[in-house]
C-alpha cells in the first residue's frame, strides 16, 4: 500500500522525520511531498526542502521525496494511485484542524487518512518554533 506523507516542512523538523521514519514502517511505499500551504509563508526555497527531506529519509528503502505546489493533494493523489495520506498531530488542535481536511479528501476522492501521533518528547517542536529559534 503506498501512502502520501504531505507538508510545507519548511523546515524539516525531527517531529517530521519520527512521522516519516514509523510511516516507513506501517505501508509499502510512502512518498513525503513538500506541498504548497497558502496559510504559510515559504521560508526556505522548494529544492532546500526536498534536499533536506532526502537526507531524513536516508536509509528508508521505501520512501520518495517529492514535490506538488499547484493543485489539490486529492489531485496528486489520484496521479500517483496513493488511496492514504498520513498526518503527524501533538494534539487536539492538530486534530482539530485536520479533521476537517481528511473528511473532504475522503468526500473528493476516497481518501483515507492515517494518523500518527507525535512523539512526546517532539510534541512541542513545529516548523514556526523551529524558524523563529533559529533566526
Amino acid at each position: 500500500m503506498r501512502a502520501l506523507f504531505p507538508g510545507s516542512f519548511d523546515p524539516v523538523t525531527q517531529g517530521h522525520q519520527d512521522v516519516l521514519r514509523r510511516a516507513a514502517l506501517l505501508f509499502d511505499e510512502v512518498v513525503v511531498c513538500v506541498m504548497f500551504n497558502a496559510s504559510k509563508t515559504g521560508r526556505f526555497p522548494v529544492a532546500e526542502r526536498l534536499e533536506r527531506l532526502r537526507a531524513a529519509a536516508t536509509g528508508l528503502s521505501n520512501v520518495t521525496v517529492d514535490s506538488h505546489t499547484g493543485g489539490l493533494l486529492v489531485d496528486y493523489c489520484r496521479r500517483a494511485a496513493i488511496d492514504v495520506v498520513i498526518r503527524g498531530v501533538r494534539g487536539v488542535r492538530d486534530l482539530d484542524h485536520e479533521m476537517p481536511m481528511a473528511r473532504m479528501n475522503h468526500e473528493l476522492a476516497g481518501v483515507e487518512t492515517f494518523f500518527i501521533p507525535a512523539d512526546p518528547t517532539l510534541a512541542h517542536v513545529s516548523s514556526t518554533l523551529v524558524t523563529a529559534t533559529s533566526s
